[in-house]
């Protein structure tokens, strides 16, 4: 798994009690202008995206992720959690509860490419020049994604990483 070299991981613990989840994480995501909304699970396998960033709300359920690769982070997430993976990096679902059910979507223009492989050049080269959101999917304009991924970037540009 590639990864991203540059820009974390995000998780919203808790970030929506809602009697029709699914549907306020759509709204959310959209509202927000993050695009291509979808519903489903998590791969059972290591997989990444190289053409986009990725938000990834629990609906329903509970699931074990694994995040970064074989070598990565074991992640619990439940219902009202939101995850924002910053494109290049590895997930892949470990074991899930059988209501598990994910929403997920990508900024606007970003598409999913879903990488199984290692990374050749190209998808590297497409992982670094993909531009950052506009907008947190969470908190839109003042959400802590532009913030921090922009702190991430900027050290990259003062030769501080």
């Amino acid at each position: 798994m590639p990864n991203n070299p540059h820009l974390a991981v995000l998780l919203y613990q808790h970030a929506l009690p809602e009697n029709d989840p699914a549907g306020a994480l759509e709204r959310l995501f959209s509202a927000h202008g993050w695009e291509g909304t979808w519903r489903n699970g998590v791969f059972r396998y290591h997989h990444y995206h190289s053409g986009a960033h990725e938000v990834l709300g629990v609906a329903r359920g509970s699931a074990e992720l694994l995040i970064g690769g074989e070598g990565g982070a074991r992640l619990s997430v439940r219902a009202g959690d939101i995850l924002v993976l910053p494109a290049g990096t590895g997930h892949k679902n470990l074991g899930n509860s059988d209501d598990f059910l994910i929403v997920g979507a990508y900024p606007p223009g970003q598409h999913a490419e879903i990488e199984t492989g290692p990374a050749g050049e190209a998808e590297r080269r497409r992982i670094a020049q993909l531009p950052l959101p506009q907008t947190d999917p969470v908190e839109g304009r003042t959400g802590p994604l532009l913030r921090l991924w922009r702190a991430d970037t900027s050290q990259l540009e003062d030769g501080r990483s």
